[in-house]
């Protein structure tokens, strides 16, 4: 019979992460263990942690609602992990940063516990994944230094936040990167910063400047506004924020057919794991829209889930996935960013003894 618990863990940033959201020194997930009762030395991993003030689990009784999915889990009897999978769809809308944890457990278990949870040639450690440069917000002279660091390490893909500062600031700044990097891609995303009325002026003022796209312009939820945007907008257009609150078939393709957006980013502890994500890509290849996967500052369990699942994918896609080096207690592991891309080092183990960095009081796993 399979066994669920979830163990708390706190990340630590190595230097405070500034987001749209404030700055963060800490992060708290939850590590989700599965194991058979007839093979217990051989577990499987995900993680789960809802991102305060964005995850639609954010709330006061997270825990108490994980801990009850647990019990209700480990009552059920469940032989296999494939027998098991359906309760993650259960969750998948109320729950989603706790779905990602679970589905992603039970795929290392039915793997055998190695965090291998597809066979591509990423798992394999035979080929790695591109990703971008990422940009935390910052003052202009700060945000150059970022960039000009970023393309001396190689990155030709960079992403930056926009908003934070006066727009025309903002655009300064900007046509100095692309005067001085004039074949790098740059990403902007705006985490809904825009103003509606100033929107399309502002993105006609960006186009000049050859932007890849535009991630959320405007706060979600003002689906017709969004509409206009897209039909006008001379930057594509990605949907991020706007994906969080869809929790049904019917929403979705409500969404996707009335703002018909040019790109998704999709985020699997957002949306409720990979199964969700892979409705979300089914509608919006009907619809002819793009899409990437992105990490959402998850530890080196949720990275490499992501990155395997986008190995899956089986193109060369520069998708934003993290670089594992955020935090200074992270859970060891052969995910490696070796210049540019992630890598699997195959000499490299995984360490999950979380020295140091749980609490006892509140572990409800037993140790592996």
């Amino acid at each position: 019979m399979l066994h669920l618990a979830a163990t708390p863990y706190t990340l630590r940033f190595r230097t405070p992460a500034a987001t749209s959201r404030g700055a963060l020194t800490t992060r708290e997930i939850w590590l989700m263990r599965v194991w058979d009762d007839g093979a217990a030395e051989i577990s499987g991993w995900g993680e789960t942690g809802a991102l305060p003030g964005l995850s639609r689990d954010d709330c006061n009784d997270f825990a108490a609602q994980m801990a009850h999915f647990c019990a209700a889990f480990n009552r059920r009897g469940y032989s296999t992990p494939a027998e098991a999978l359906p309760a993650v769809a259960e969750i998948s809308a109320a729950l989603p940063s706790l779905a990602f944890g679970v589905e992603t457990a039970l795929l290392d278990l039915a793997g055998g516990g190695q965090q291998r949870l597809w066979d591509t040639s990423f798992t394999r450690g035979e080929a790695g994944l591109p990703t971008h440069g990422l940009i935390w917000m910052d003052t202009p002279d700060g945000i150059m230094r970022q960039v000009e660091a970023k393309v001396a390490a190689g990155f030709d893909v960079i992403k930056m936040k926009i908003g934070a500062l006066p727009f025309d600031a903002e655009l300064a700044l900007l046509r100095h990167i692309r005067n001085s990097f004039p074949a790098i891609e740059l990403r902007l995303d705006a985490n809904g910063a825009l103003a509606p009325s100033e929107a399309l002026q502002q993105l006609e003022a960006l186009a000049a400047l050859d932007i890849a796209f535009v991630e959320q312009p405007v706060h979600n939820g003002q689906w017709e506004v969004m509409a206009a945007i897209c039909r006008r907008s001379p930057i594509a257009i990605a949907l991020d924020e706007e994906l969080i609150s869809i929790t049904s078939d019917e929403q979705r393709s409500a969404l996707l057919t009335t703002v018909r957006p040019h790109l998704l980013i999709l985020k699997p502890a957002l949306l409720g794991g990979f199964s969700a994500c892979r409705a979300w890509i089914a509608d919006a290849q009907e619809c002819g829209v793009q899409w990437l996967a992105n990490s959402l500052l998850e530890s080196n369990v949720g990275l490499n889930a992501i990155c395997q699942w986008a190995s899956v994918c089986g193109s060369d896609t520069v998708h934003g996935l993290g670089s594992g080096t955020l935090f200074t207690n992270n859970i060891d592991s052969p995910v490696r960013l070796r210049g540019t891309r992630l890598e699997l080092d195959a000499s490299r183990a995984w360490d999950f003894r979380f020295q140091g960095s749980v609490s006892p009081a509140l572990s409800q796993a037993p140790a592996p």
